[in-house]
């Protein structure tokens, strides 16, 4: 259980984290005080913290997305049919882990305002989509799925 949980955390925080510093880069900002930012939520203090907050974004981001591969796996785990469904399951986790983090978590962590702005809305659905949940589902069905008989 630990190797696609692994796997999915790797690939998929590898890609959401170069997708977010290329925006970032496209709105002429700093990746470092992204990822202080992405710190902040969990550690208020990161936001001053140099290198060092900005490393704790980066540790922060991979525990996130740890947190939502082991959830994925443990359900998939519980529930295999989904794995069947393959597109389908991405989209709804997708979706899912979309309005946990951002009509959720973000908002209650830092008052953004509701409803995001629909360039938000669309990056953060491509990437909760595409680059997240997309990949969970392919790493998934390559260590869960039954050998066929």
């Amino acid at each position: 259980m630990w190797k696609p949980i692994a796997l999915a955390t790797l690939v998929s925080g590898m890609l959401d984290i170069l997708l977010a510093i290329g925006l970032t880069l496209a709105y002429g900002r700093e990746p470092a005080n992204m990822l202080r930012s992405v710190a902040s939520g969990a550690f208020p203090a990161a936001v001053d913290m140099g290198t060092s907050g900005a490393i704790l974004g980066l540790l922060v981001h991979f525990a996130l997305m740890a947190i939502m591969a082991t959830a994925f796996v443990l359900l998939v785990r519980s529930r295999p049919v989904l794995l069947e469904t393959p597109w389908r399951t991405a989209l709804a986790f997708g979706v899912i882990t979309y309005f946990a983090m951002n009509w959720l978590v973000v908002p209650l962590r830092f008052g953004t305002p509701l409803p995001p702005k629909t360039m938000s809305i669309a990056t953060q659905l491509f990437a909760h989509i595409v680059l997240v949940a997309i990949p969970f589902v392919l790493i998934a069905r390559r260590f869960l799925r039954a050998a066929p008989e």
